[in-house]
């Protein structure tokens, strides 16, 4: 084994590393100045008791610690089982949130059937819809059919900032960079996934999804100044 690949599965490597972009993403939040909008919505249904299905660009990610308030319930995202998806998921779980790691070389349907039994714990589910190797905003099926079989709603969201870093991965993630001007947007997407929907149907719904992301993404970008 090369000495890279010990040092990248160094568990003790990969905690300094997860706790390295834990603190830079608390210090970036802490010294810009954020403001949320339609956030109300999602937060009534969590204060009913009630979980939802929480979706997302990969490339806006990391923020979410921030999107979602653990105050009013409970959050578990599907991750990868790779190094990066592991990564993700130890740097959530920093914040309070728990992930569903899925190999793969796995069915979705194993992973649906973990994430639909956190959703019955009360748990809200999240994804990063074109994760965890895109193509970039395409988005995948999987929250269609967590909404399907879960009837829980679904909502979209993103962050911006005037002042970002990013990384030179698939998707051109974003870090913000601290004395910024941000936003967290988000709505609810309303459409209804028929319990036994036809392909034809499922993609019509998928494309409504994707294009439901683009803009609130796209929104997010004008409210920070980038548009």
């Amino acid at each position: 084994m090369s000495l890279r690949k010990k040092i990248a599965d160094s568990d003790g490597f990969n905690r300094f590393i997860e706790g390295v972009f834990a603190a830079y993403i608390r210090f970036a939040f802490r010294r810009s100045q954020w403001d949320w909008h339609g956030f109300d919505a999602m937060d009534a249904v969590l204060e009913d008791g009630e979980p939802i299905v929480f979706a997302l660009w990969h490339q806006r990610l990391i923020m979410a610690p921030y999107m979602f308030n653990l105050k009013l319930g409970k959050f578990c995202s599907l991750t990868s089982a790779g190094r990066a998806g592991k990564l993700a998921g130890q740097i959530l779980a920093r914040f309070g949130m728990e992930t569903v790691a899925m190999n793969s070389r796995a069915r979705h349907v194993s992973a649906s059937r973990m994430i639909l039994g956190k959703i019955r714990d009360g748990f809200s589910v999240g994804i990063a819809t074109d994760g965890p190797r895109g193509p970039a905003r395409i988005a995948s099926t999987v929250p269609l059919i967590w909404a399907r079989s879960s009837g829980k709603r679904v909502f979209i969201v993103a962050f911006s900032a005037n002042r970002v870093i990013q990384l030179p991965t698939w998707d051109k993630q974003w870090l913000p960079a601290p004395w910024s001007k941000g936003v967290f947007v988000c709505h609810e997407w309303t459409e209804t996934v028929p319990r036994k929907a036809s392909d034809d149907e499922m993609e019509h719904l998928r494309q409504s999804l994707e294009q439901a992301l683009n803009r609130v993404t796209d929104e997010a970008d004008r409210l920070a100044g980038r548009s």
